[in-house]
């Protein structure tokens, strides 16, 4: 009886957040490097549902931050806490969709995917010792490429970034010289160059500075109409920027295994696989304070795996696998509850 009941109530609760849907303001905050999906998503959910969805894009630090605070109903990182960390905190961790970051260049009459980089020259440039586009590393890359002698001006991310928590993983997996002095995180001690806000204001700042590299997430460099950069993989093919290279990437993705679906997707085997390709996740309670809050916000998610993936694809995102949704789905049952029940019913 008491099992009926729980399965009732998460049913109950379940209705309840569709039929209020029209009614409720979901606030999530964190990552921007799936803000131009997200909003997407959500401006046809709010066609369909009259749900609205409130999203800051201020980066993963932030993100981490404002869902610790219980500020917001959900929190959006591209770099993921460990299993540890989500207990301490109460959170549950899920990923939400994969795409690529890419470096890309305001370099006259350079379009985009026409230059070519290897591991070794894009971690020398970041480490501010290849300082000229027409450096000899560059050059002997790009044969039949007019370079110009130039001065090269790095842009990074200024605040917490899941973005240059990725960028600096498969920094510090091709370069032992980045490993050493410079490392992994969502900030780290750049040794040259310029700090802008969000991917916003990497793309902002690659715009406006000739002679510049950024790395962003893929969609700002389409909506910005920036110069992205061919590169190396781990195979030693050049590959461009597209969501087939990143699904390459992603395809060897162990799921399973991965405590909090934590994995980072660099540097991945694959002749045709994108080597900076990157997982942003969704960060809840487990324990939801509010039941039409959480039964609509889950919906929400919900939907954006079934019905979002014209969408994703549409902006160069790689949408989540089915095998991954239904994993997903589970720890929502068995891990997310109202008042002692499921949040999310079981199919």
């Amino acid at each position: 009886m008491k099992k009926l009941f729980s399965t009732l109530a998460a049913v109950a609760l379940f209705a309840v957040g569709t039929m209020a849907s029209a009614e409720i303001t979901i606030n999530g905050a964190g990552a921007s490097f799936p803000f131009p999906v997200y909003s997407q998503w959500a401006f046809k959910y709010n066609e369909l549902t009259g749900m609205k969805l409130n999203y800051q894009s201020i980066g993963s630090g932030g993100g981490i931050a404002q869902i610790k605070a219980k500020t917001v109903d959900f929190g959006a990182s591209d770099a993921p806490l460990g299993i540890d960390e989500l207990n301490e905190a109460g959170l549950v961790q899920f990923p939400m969709i994969m795409g690529g970051v890419v470096p890309v260049v305001n370099i006259k009459d350079i379009a985009p995917g026409a230059l070519k980089l290897s591991n070794d020259v894009l971690a020398n440039i970041f480490l501010g010792k290849i300082t000229k586009w027409n450096d000899a590393a560059i050059a002997e890359l790009n044969a039949g490429v007019k370079l110009p002698a130039q001065d090269i001006t790095v842009v990074y991310r200024s605040d917490g970034s899941g973005t240059t928590n990725i960028f600096t993983d498969y920094l510090s997996k091709v370069s032992a010289e980045w490993k050493e002095k410079i490392g992994v995180g969502k900030t780290v001690e750049w040794p040259a160059g310029v700090g802008g806000k969000g991917n916003e204001g990497v793309a902002a700042y690659v715009q406006q500075v000739e002679g510049s590299i950024g790395y962003v997430e893929y969609a700002y460099a389409l909506q910005n109409k920036l110069a992205d950069v061919a590169l190396k993989n781990r195979e030693g093919n050049v590959v461009n920027a597209t969501i087939s290279s990143f699904q390459s990437a992603a395809a060897n993705a162990d799921w399973q295994n991965a405590p909090g679906f934590a994995l980072f997707l660099t540097d991945q085997p694959g002749k045709d696989s994108w080597p900076i390709t990157g997982v942003s996740y969704i960060l809840i309670y487990k324990e939801q304070a509010n039941a039409e809050n959480a039964a609509a916000m889950l919906k929400f998610f919900d939907w954006c795996y079934t019905h979002g993936a014209d969408i994703a694809t549409g902006l160069q995102y790689v949408p989540m696998p089915e095998n991954v949704v239904k994993m997903v789905q589970q720890v929502w049952t068995e891990q997310v509850k109202i008042n002692g029940a499921p949040a999310w019913p079981a199919k």
